[in-house]
């Protein structure tokens, strides 16, 4: 790791992925990447490679997704809140999180992203900026950072809109950046090649 920012780093891994398999039977962010690695595993590295502590919340239940996420570096937490979407998450991590200087927050499901795109993020962040967002050619991507100021607003989330309210309320810190990984998930099994 060249930069390690005093960010805490949060992953969030706890959606069902139902377009990945509608069965339920797959987690999408078991699944291996093309190289062999899950999905979930090269998310967390990439984002240890910025953040020198990642808390990752997944849902109960998904004891497999844990033991990968700890192997990869991660401090696990399960979320009985899971079902009741990405804000809930995010809101379980950030209170277990209290005493961080602010929060880079990566999705499991984004394992391209490059880590120089991860502290392009990280550094304004740690510099003082209170709301940090990489574009790619006009449009906001992951991760995302934010400053210690938004930490009672995160814990109070709640519902599947995530943090989109404190971006209609406030411009963050633009980060042009090219990379379009910042854009680019899996949803569905043929998201998983390189190309």
């Amino acid at each position: 790791m060249t930069y390690s920012s005093s960010a805490t780093g949060i992953l969030l891994a706890a959606g069902l992925g139902t377009r990945f398999d509608p069965s339920g039977i797959h987690n999408k962010l078991l699944a291996p990447l093309p190289n062999g690695t899950p999905v979930v595993f090269q998310s967390a590295r990439r984002l240890l490679s910025v953040a020198s502590s990642v808390i990752a919340v997944v849902r109960p239940g998904a004891e497999k997704l844990a033991e990968v996420l700890n192997e990869a570096g991660c401090k696990v937490i399960f979320s009985i809140d899971a079902e009741r979407g990405m804000g809930a998450t995010l809101a379980v991590a950030v209170r277990a999180t209290a005493d961080a200087e602010g929060w880079l927050v990566a999705l499991g499901d984004m394992p391209w992203i490059e880590p120089a795109t991860i502290e392009a993020v990280a550094r304004p962040l740690d510099a003082g900026a209170r709301l940090v967002a990489p574009f790619y050619r006009g449009t906001r991507g992951h991760p995302v950072g934010f400053g210690i100021e938004y930490g009672a607003a995160l814990a109070t989330l709640d519902g599947d809109a995530g943090a989109r309210g404190i971006f209609a309320m406030e411009t963050p810190t633009v980060i042009e950046v090219n990379d379009r990984n910042v854009l680019r998930d899996v949803d569905l099994p043929g998201d998983l090649s390189d190309g």
